[in-house]
């Protein structure tokens, strides 16, 4: 493509004194016409010289994968081929539903110059996206066209729940600084079924003093069991109706994946095995557990452009699914969102069949704006009227809890910003008391 500069529109109403001049001087007019021809020919002349050119290379680097709703990094690596110093135009085409911080940059290269470009995307959502090539526009000779370019560095990429976030989890654990992001270690440490090693008292249970070695060694000494590995950790995930529902612009279901991922890291730190079910009226996907990275890295591109759906999940017939492949004593995580008092109720039947069996957990995102809404004070009918449906509406998530509770299984019901830690935390205390 051939962009017209300032330099030729100039020349352009360079020939607006010819006409006028005509006025005074006869003929004088007639030098227009071919002073515009002349412009003209010399525009594509040099735009067709300047096509040819090979002045850059390009080359987009970044993550195999992206993370939705964080910003990623992507690295443009530029080189100029040329014999001189060039001046040139460079802009990014990211997909459309990715917010970018300015991909966009005016550089000055000498011969053989490389250089390195930085900037961040975010994408708004899990799956799959396009990157588009790279736009470069550089002046011809004359300065009378600019020539712009698509460099064809096209490419595919993957968009996961937040894996980032596995980064700062493992190194905020080599610290010893998981309270940073709101995971808790329990106070009662150690006990597994496996007989580790003793150690002096540090604030544990009493229940854990070896009183036989405490009176040989004259000082509170406790027993340390190694907690048990290859254990099974079972993700259920509900894609129906409910999980259609938004916190913030977000479904609930990218918070709970979200949640899944940072679970299924911690089993994989544990040495236990991780398994995943996707459903809602019926069962779409249904990986048995396994362990190790391998695993992992299944299970995320199996979820990775999962979306919910406006169907009734059945959760009777998902968990008689489950209870049939997997016999395993294993902790059963749901992500679902069961609202109101007759879909826990329905929840709670399909998880009595599950407890016999198995340690159930029921995962749920809570709306952080309902709280507020809560406590806000109406000043006119209309803010009447919403703070009496936020009432409702937290009066049947209230009564969902407590149905849920009564039924013995353990309900993990927390904001975005905390779903993640409240989870793994709950997971670490299993662990720790070999409740599995």
């Amino acid at each position: 493509m051939l962009i017209p500069t300032p330099r030729l529109w100039w020349l352009v109403g360079a020939g607006i004194p010819l006409a006028l001049g005509g006025a005074f001087v006869p003929g004088l007019e007639s030098l227009v016409l071919p002073w515009n021809v002349a412009l003209l020919v010399l525009f594509f002349v040099t735009g067709q010289i300047a096509k040819k050119w090979d002045l850059v290379e390009v080359d987009r680097r970044m993550d195999p994968v992206l993370s939705a709703r964080v910003a990623n990094s992507i690295r443009l690596r530029v080189r100029n081929l040329a014999d001189q110093t060039i001046r040139i135009r460079l802009k990014d085409d990211p997909p459309p539903l990715v917010v970018a911080d300015h991909p966009e940059w005016n550089l000055t290269l000498r011969p053989g110059e490389e250089r390195d470009l930085r900037y961040s995307v975010t994408p708004l959502r899990r799956g799959q996206e396009r990157f588009g090539g790279v736009f470069l526009r550089y002046q011809a000779p004359l300065g009378l066209c600019e020539v712009q370019q698509l460099l064809p560095v096209q490419e595919e990429v993957r968009v996961y729940p937040n894996v980032l976030a596995l980064q700062e989890y493992d190194l905020l654990k080599q610290k010893g600084h998981l309270n940073q992001i709101g995971v808790r270690r329990s106070r009662i440490r150690g006990l597994g079924q496996e007989f580790e090693s003793l150690r002096d008292y540090a604030d544990d249970d009493m229940r854990m003093v070896d009183w036989k070695a405490t009176a040989r060694r004259g000082r509170l000494v406790v027993k340390q069991f190694q907690e048990e590995r290859n254990q099974a950790v079972f993700l259920c995930i509900d894609v129906g109706r409910t999980m259609l529902g938004e916190v913030e612009g977000v479904p609930k279901l990218d918070y709970a994946l979200d949640a899944a991922l940072m679970l299924m890291h911690a089993a994989k730190d544990k040495g236990d095995q991780v398994g995943m079910m996707v459903f809602n009226d019926a069962v779409h996907s249904l990986s048995l557990p396994r362990k190790g990275r391998a695993q992992i890295a299944s299970i995320l591109e199996r979820i990775h452009d999962v979306r919910a759906e406006a169907v009734q999940s059945d959760y009777l017939a998902a968990i008689a699914f489950l209870r049939a492949r997997w016999k395993k004593r294993s902790l059963v995580v749901i992500f679902t969102d069961a609202e109101d008092p007759d879909a826990a109720r329905e929840l709670a039947a399909a998880v009595s069949q599950l407890r016999r069996q198995h340690l159930v957990f029921v995962v749920r995102v809570d709306d952080p704006k309902m709280k507020e809404l809560e406590g806000y004070i109406p000043t006119n009918r209309y803010e009447m009227y919403r703070r009496a449906a936020t009432h409702w509406y937290r009066s049947e998530r209230n009564q969902a809890s407590n149905i849920l509770a009564s039924s013995g299984v353990q309900n993990i019901d927390s904001e975005p910003q905390d779903l993640s830690a409240a989870l793994v935390t709950a997971y670490l205390v299993v662990k720790e008391r070999a409740l599995i």
